[in-house]
This record gives C-alpha cells, sequence and structure tokens, in this order.
C-alpha cells in the first residue's frame, strides 16, 4: 500500500509540473503576440512617419565641386563638351561596368545628346548653351528627377580652375533613395570629386602626349577641291574648320559630287604678329568643277608639288610646333619655298575617326618654289543664261539664294579645236546641278572674319 502510494504521489506531482509549464507557455505566447504587434505598429508608424518627412522635405537641391586641371581652357572646353568622352571621365561608368551609352546625332555644342542605361537608374543630358573656352550649360534627367548642370572654366596657377554645379529638383523616390545614401550632396558631390579627378588624368594624358616626325621633301599629286575662304584668329582655325567642314560636304551631297580624301587647311597668310592668318577651308574632290559667280562655296585646284612634310600625332594645339619643325628643315636645307602660300594641314586621322586627342594625325606641308595653288576664287567657264534656269519648289530666302554649278568638259587643245567636231561631242551635254548657296560672313581684309553657326563651334 505504501508503495502504491508513492506512486500516486508522483504522478500528481508530475501533472501539476506540467500543468505549470503549460500555462506559462501560454501566458508568455500571449505576451510574444502582444509584443509583436506593437512592433509591426510601430514600424508602420515609423515608415507612415518617414514618408510624411520625405515628402514634405524640399526636393530642391544644389551641388558644386570644383577643381584646377593641368590644361588650357580650350583643351579642357573642347574635351567636355563632347558626349564622347564622358565614359572616359565619368566615375559612374567606372563604377558600373555594364552601364550602356547611347548618343544622339550631334554629340557636341548646343543640340547635343547622350543617355544611359545602369544598374541604378537611367538618364539623358542634353546641351542647352554654350560659350568656347568658358561655359556650357545642360539639362539632365536622372530617374525622373530633371536638373540643370553647369560647367565654368577659368585661368589660374597651375591650369584651369573647373567648376562643376547641379541644381535641380528630387522627385520622391529620388528623396527616398538619397535620404539612404547621405543626402543628394553625398551622392551627386562624391561622384563630381571623382569625375573631376579623372577629368584631370585625362586630360594630362591626351593633351600632352604627341610625337613630331620629321618627313623631309615629298611629292603631293594634283588635288581638286571645294573650298570657303575667310580671315581668322590663328587660335580659332580649327574651330572655324569644324564649321564649314560639314557644310561643304552637305554641299557635295546636295549635288552629287564625290569627296576623294580628307579635309585639309591651306593657309594663304599665316601672320603670328597679327595672329590672324587668311585660310581655305578644303574638302577634295574627284574633278574639276566649276561654280558661277556668287556662291560663297569656291571651286580650286591645287597643283602637283613638292613641298617640306612633317607629321603631329596628337591633339591640334602641338600644330605649331610640328610647323615650326617643318620651317625649321626649310631653313636648314636652304630650301626656296613658295611665296603664294604659308603652309598646308592635312587631317589624316581626326575626331570623327577617333575620339582620343593623343591619337589624331595631322600632315603638315611647307610647298617649295615651283608649286602653285589655285587662287580660291570661282573658276567660270560658262554660266547658265536666266532662261534656262529651273523652278525650284521650295521657298528661296535672301539669305540662302539659289546658284547654278556647272561641269564643264576641259578646254579641247590646239590640235583637237581645229579638227572637225564628232557627232558624239556635239551630243554631249553639260551636267547642269540646282545648288543652295551656303552663308558665310563677308568682312573686310583688315579684320578677322570667321564662319558663325547656331551651334557652338569648335575643333576637329
Amino acid at each position: 500500500m505504501s508503495h502504491v502510494r508513492v506512486q500516486n504521489t508522483f504522478f500528481q506531482g508530475f501533472i501539476h509540473i506540467v500543468n505549470k509549464i503549460y500555462n506559462f507557455t501560454t501566458h508568455f505566447n500571449q505576451n510574444i503576440m502582444r509584443i509583436l504587434k506593437y512592433i509591426f505598429l510601430l514600424i508602420l508608424l515609423s515608415l507612415v512617419a518617414l514618408s510624411i518627412f520625405i515628402a514634405t522635405q524640399k526636393g530642391e537641391y544644389y551641388i558644386v565641386r570644383s577643381k584646377i586641371i593641368n590644361a588650357s581652357k580650350s583643351s579642357v572646353y573642347n574635351y567636355i563638351n563632347d558626349y564622347k568622352n564622358w565614359e572616359d571621365f565619368g566615375a559612374w561608368a567606372q563604377e558600373d561596368p555594364e552601364m550602356k551609352f547611347e548618343y544622339g546625332q550631334i554629340t557636341s555644342g548646343v543640340g547635343a545628346t547622350y543617355s544611359w542605361d545602369g544598374e541604378d537608374g537611367n538618364g539623358t543630358m542634353t546641351t542647352l548653351f554654350v560659350k568656347e573656352s568658358d561655359s556650357i550649360s545642360q539639362k539632365m534627367n536622372y530617374n525622373d528627377s530633371p536638373s540643370n548642370v553647369y560647367w565654368k572654366l577659368k585661368d589660374t596657377i597651375g591650369g584651369t580652375k573647373v567648376t562643376w554645379s547641379t541644381k535641380g529638383h528630387m522627385s520622391f523616390m529620388f528623396k527616398i533613395y538619397s535620404a539612404l545614401k547621405g543626402g543628394p550632396d553625398a551622392i551627386v558631390g562624391k561622384m563630381y570629386e571623382k569625375s573631376l579627378d579623372n577629368l584631370d588624368k585625362a586630360l594630362d594624358f591626351e593633351i600632352n602626349t604627341f610625337d613630331l616626325k620629321e618627313n623631309g621633301v615629298v611629292k603631293r599629286p594634283v588635288i581638286y577641291y571645294l573650298a570657303q575662304t575667310f580671315n581668322s584668329e590663328i587660335a580659332k582655325v580649327h574651330k572655324n574648320a569644324k564649321i564649314v567642314t560639314p557644310k561643304i560636304n552637305d554641299f557635295c551631297v546636295e549635288n552629287g559630287i564625290s569627296v576623294n580624301g580628307k579635309p585639309f587647311i591651306i593657309y594663304h597668310s599665316y601672320d603670328l604678329v597679327s595672329n590672324i592668318a587668311k585660310v581655305s577651308i578644303c574638302v577634295p574632290i574627284d574633278t574639276e568643277i566649276f561654280i558661277s559667280p556668287g556662291s560663297d562655296i569656291l571651286s580650286g585646284k591645287l597643283e602637283g608639288m613638292e613641298a617640306v612634310k612633317t607629321t603631329l600625332t596628337g591633339d591640334y594645339i602641338h600644330a605649331k610646333k610640328a610647323y615650326d619643325k617643318a620651317l625649321a628643315y626649310v631653313r636648314k636645307n636652304e630650301l626656296k619655298v613658295d611665296p603664294t602660300i604659308s603652309h598646308i594641314e592635312l587631317f589624316t586621322t581626326n575626331r570623327e575617326d577617333v575620339k582620343n586627342p593623343s591619337k589624331w594625325v595631322t600632315e603638315i606641308y611647307i610647298p617649295l618654289f615651283q608649286s602653285y595653288v589655285a587662287p580660291a576664287v570661282p573658276n567660270v567657264r560658262q554660266t547658265i543664261p536666266a532662261h534656262e534656269a529651273t523652278e525650284i519648289d521650295e521657298e528661296v530666302t535672301e539669305a540662302k539664294p539659289v546658284t547654278k554649278v556647272k561641269t564643264v568638259p576641259k578646254p579641247a587643245t590646239e590640235k583637237t579645236q581645229s579638227q572637225p567636231t564628232t557627232t558624239a561631242t556635239k551630243k554631249a551635254e553639260t551636267k547642269k546641278i540646282e545648288t543652295k548657296k551656303v552663308e558665310v560672313k563677308k568682312t573686310e581684309p583688315s579684320k578677322a572674319a570667321e564662319p558663325t553657326a547656331n551651334d557652338e563651334d569648335f575643333e576637329f
């Protein structure tokens, strides 16, 4: 009996302990659920409060960063003005190697555009205003947050002080993103700092890396060309060539004229005292043509010649060094130069071929005596009478009068002229081309006359 009594006591004690544990667990679970509910409500209230706080925050921001770049104002300006260079110095491209870029038809000057798509979002950039070697204004839209971007260049000791700023309005999502990342200044400002460091390194290499090669005396073939001739400040010749060359190319396309080679510049005069040069910006063509009077685009012929040649590999700012090297060769060998022109620059590899200035190739020629350059004036063999003119449907403004271009057969030799004209010759017809005159500003010879354009002007 005592044994049975002990067993009953044991079981009663066990059941009591189990009941205690169950009661404790139930009570504990209830407390846990109550705590979790409070935590959830607290998180929810925090999110609501944060959303209200972010939504009511001022969406405007202004960020600015500056750095002294070891390059001239013109070099910095030309480099940052072309969106194709932004991949090389933009920190965002380095942080996101998979980022994809797309460029518009125009990549530099007013109207230039480019866009990108990366891990953190996408955006577009458009150039609104430029002032040569001074400032650039752009419009950016990043993840639906519009902003205005400004560049200001200033000469200073050690190079050029570049100030890069942006002012815009944040979308709600960008406000959340910037709040998590420390604010727009921490995000954009840090990116600008890294990009300016990259810009300094890129320009120091691309602009200051060049090579000069002395080629000696070479022979050049006959070249037919179309050109515009004007006076220009020497420092602005390449910039003006960037304006004129596309106009001549468009002229060729409109009139079915075949371009035959790279553009070049004939320096008829090169006055370092007044810093003025008389130049012809030229585009080579297949055959000789003659243009009626009144056109701003002129035809010319560069006779075959012997010339002293040097080759510049690098940015155009070193072109003067290449010319000086060729001139030194002339003096050293006591050669007699052609008095009609100073020299010729041929752009073998330019910005259209490769974006890196350190890889551009320019050939400099100083023609020797007995070489001949046809004056850049209209060569008129035969003009089209008014009654032969064909009407043009589109309205012609005073700024763009219609002219006629004629391809005229070369004059026959004396022997040929004395012979009877064949039937085939009688049936030959002269090709008539309707063209639009390309406008160029006329100035007095004593002043520098430069082409103008609505968009900003740039070098090759």
